[in-house]
């Protein structure tokens, strides 16, 4: 029998003897080792479930809903609305308040004064922030309006930087709020542009898309119908949607990749921002929002859903 064919048999032999999870093999030919093709990648996301802590969970959704509202909710509502027994709300209640996560006055939980020592700090650390912080007040000076910069967060619009008006009648919301995408103009825009393919998770079947006032838009078709005009002109117009008698226009802020990361907007009192003067707005706010853009490195190619 040839020596070189029994060395090499003996050889692979020994190493799958020791290394047997690599399951090699030996090459007779030519004596190479070759090892069986790599595993598919597992999703990430579906990866980290196994490690989930369910109640911590939990009193992550309670934040969120906290964050919905400025009366708060009690504890049988939070119960009732996220389908949890009231025992484990409780719990997670007391121990949210004593980290100082919640306050309860008057029955009532909201959210606690710890959040905005946390709020801050995360949004200091938002570099798209301060890179927006000059165009926001520019955008401001143009048209004499509260200007605005957004970012998505899970099914929201967060408003991470506000620049206000120079009038006394200002109408606009603080950093740190978090608006339905559905009747925001920052929200309009990170549906169309971002969550395009999601727009029936988002907004139809079981989904409750709240009627802010008469002008909201909560059927499914209404939002995909908006989604598709917001996208073909470039900007999104919140038409006294979300308050009466206010009236918001957004454009989209694309990144480096190509990707929509922020929107930009203004909001103003309907009595001065009127219809006939959208065009312009829209001018002012989309070269903005463009403005940021080429600041974030963005090349003019999207990739936009």
């Amino acid at each position: 029998m040839n020596v070189h064919f029994i060395r090499e048999s003996l050889r692979a032999s020994a190493i799958a003897k020791f290394v047997p999870c690599l399951r090699v093999r030996s090459c007779l030919k030519c004596g190479s080792l070759m090892k069986r093709p790599a595993r598919k990648s597992v999703d990430p996301v579906k990866s980290l479930e196994r490690y989930v802590i369910p109640n911590l969970r939990n009193a992550c959704e309670i934040l969120k809903l906290l964050g919905t509202s400025k009366e708060g909710f009690k504890v049988a509502d939070i119960a009732r609305t996220l389908r949890l027994p009231v025992t484990t709300t409780l719990r997670i209640m007391a121990t949210l308040q004593l980290q100082g996560f919640v306050r309860k006055v008057e029955g009532r939980f909201e959210l606690g004064p710890v959040l905005i020592h946390l709020g801050n700090a995360s949004l200091a650390g938002t570099e798209i922030r301060e890179a927006a912080l000059p165009v926001l007040q520019r955008l401001t000076q143009a048209t004499e309006e509260t200007s605005h910069l957004a970012i998505p967060c899970d099914d929201r619009a967060l408003i991470v930087a506000v620049q206000d008006s120079p009038h006394p009648l200002r109408a606009a919301s603080r950093p740190g709020y978090l608006a339905e995408l559905h009747c925001s103009s920052t929200g309009k825009i990170f549906l169309s542009f971002l969550h395009a393919h999601r727009l029936a998770e988002l907004c139809g079947g079981k989904k409750e898309n709240i009627r802010r006032t008469p002008n909201t838009l909560t059927t499914l078709a209404e939002i995909k119908r908006e989604t598709e005009l917001t996208r073909k002109r470039g900007y999104s117009l919140d038409n006294e949607e979300y308050h009466p008698g206010v009236r918001c226009l957004a454009a989209p802020v694309f990144g480096s990749d190509g990707s929509v990361v922020a929107a930009i907007g203004i909001t103003a009192a309907t009595v001065r921002f009127t219809k006939e003067r959208i065009p312009e707005f829209a001018a002012k706010v989309t070269a903005a929002a463009a403005d940021l853009a080429r600041s974030l490195g963005y090349t003019g190619q999207s990739t936009a859903a």
